[in-house]
């Protein structure tokens, strides 16, 4: 039956034609923009998966930022600590030429000057934007002993959100801290805050009867911790001739056993006053050594094994140190001293050279793990973008071959509408006479 009412065939092929055309335009939307979901109605999931990982790229490229930041600090910082290395090294090689017999130290001493001042210049000097690591005053109310690097940005199964830093603790590079209490490198460190009561002793001597006895600790009761950085020093004078004796955490571990540098009694403290005694070389085998040590109540004391007159015994030069300094790099001033007091700085500057290089290798590795996390996030980035990429882009070649077969089917569509509606055309014919 033919109607000019409603034409079926004409009916069906505009439906086809408008889907075809709908379909051409997504089409032509995605070759345009070069997205398969360019905003949430094309795929909300999608959508809402590239945009949170796009933020999230964001956030890692300020990370970056953030690592190049502290890349440059740290460089900065290690390269003043690296020159003061060099200038420790010249400042020990003149200690060592004064101890030759007839050299004029006062000379010398003008030398020292200029590297003390070249010292303190560039430490002062390490500063990038306004933050110096090696120069600090830890009194100051802005001083903050920790600094942060932020090194990475992670994102929850919750949807928290969690910063990772590299913390750097400036007591390990500082070289100069103008607090009073301060304790840089370079410095002389702080009175320990426990001693175990380390104290000066006046000359005993045996009288024929009784032997020598002095207690360098009065009361060790309380017990006292070591850190890495901390040392006791006393001079024992046995028989007129002057030892210095250490005692720090590697004697305090050693002698108990321990890892933790505590000395909790008086008995502990008699164990790792032997040691120390047996480090600086004197025999304390008891009854046959040249020392014994014994506890006293709470105190810890030494006695002479000879019993006369010569035989004598002295502590002096007592002191404790929070970073194994006894006097700061700027207090050397050898114009004037004893071949003891020209030997201590020898070996002070030595021990100051030791920790400059410690922490010099502590920076390069800090500045290593930076250069490593900033390759990582940068690849981490990369891997982010690729994984959007799968989710939202369009694939061209794909697109393009739709695009083609869509346009062939859009003229078909027109070409079918226009044959359905001249079969009405051909109506006309049956009335015509």
């Amino acid at each position: 039956m033919s109607s000019i009412m409603t034409n079926a065939s004409a009916m069906t092929a505009l439906q086809t034609l408008k889907a075809t055309n709908k379909n051409l335009a997504v089409t032509q939307n995605r070759v345009s923009t070069g997205y398969r979901v360019a905003q949430a109605a094309d795929n909300a999931a999608y959508w809402s998966i590239a945009t949170t990982m796009r933020s999230d790229n964001k956030a890692l490229s300020t990370v970056q930022d953030s690592l190049g930041l502290g890349a440059a600090t740290v460089d900065v910082a290690y390269t003043a600590m690296d020159k003061a290395k060099d200038y420790l090294d010249e400042i020990k090689t003149k200690l060592v030429a004064a101890t030759a017999p007839g050299v004029d130290k006062s000379k010398i001493q003008l030398e020292i000057d200029e590297l003390q001042n070249q010292l303190q210049s560039l430490a002062d000097s390490a500063s990038f934007s306004g933050t110096n690591w090696l120069s600090v005053d830890s009194s100051s109310s802005d001083y903050s002993a920790t600094q942060s690097i932020v090194s990475s940005f992670t994102r929850e199964a919750d949807n928290t959100i969690t910063l990772g830093k590299i913390d750097v603790e400036l007591a390990n590079f500082t070289l100069f801290d103008a607090a009073t209490t301060g304790a840089g490198l370079l410095d002389q460190g702080a009175a320990l805050a426990a001693d175990g009561g380390l104290q000066d002793v006046a000359e005993a001597a045996g009288d024929g009867t009784n032997e020598a006895v002095v207690a360098p600790f009065s009361d060790v009761s309380a017990g006292f911790t070591l850190d890495e950085d901390d040392a006791i020093k006393f001079d024992l004078v046995y028989n007129g001739e002057t030892t210095t004796i250490t005692i720090d955490k590697a004697v305090v571990d050693t002698a108990l056993s321990a890892t933790d540098g505590n000395v909790a009694s008086a008995a502990e403290m008699v164990t790792v006053l032997t040691k120390a005694l047996q480090d600086a070389g004197f025999d304390t085998t008891a009854g046959t050594g040249d020392l014994t040590v014994a506890a006293n109540g709470n105190a810890v004391e030494i006695t002479h094994t000879g019993v006369t007159a010569s035989d004598t015994l002295e502590i002096a030069n007592s002191g404790t140190s929070d970073n194994g300094n006894f006097f700061g790099v700027s207090d050397i001033d050898i114009s004037d001293v004893d071949d003891t007091t020209l030997q201590s700085y020898i070996d002070g500057v030595n021990l100051m050279l030791e920790s400059v290089t410690s922490a010099a290798s502590s920076l390069g590795a800090i500045k290593s793990r930076i250069d490593m996390q900033n390759d990582f996030v940068s690849n981490l980035m990369d891997a982010i973008d690729r994984g959007v990429s799968q989710l939202v882009d369009a694939d061209m070649e794909e697109e393009s071959t739709k695009l083609q077969a869509l346009q062939v089917q859009q003229q078909l569509g027109i070409q079918a509408l226009s044959i359905a509606n001249s079969n009405s055309q051909m109506i006309l014919s049956l009335f015509r006479g």
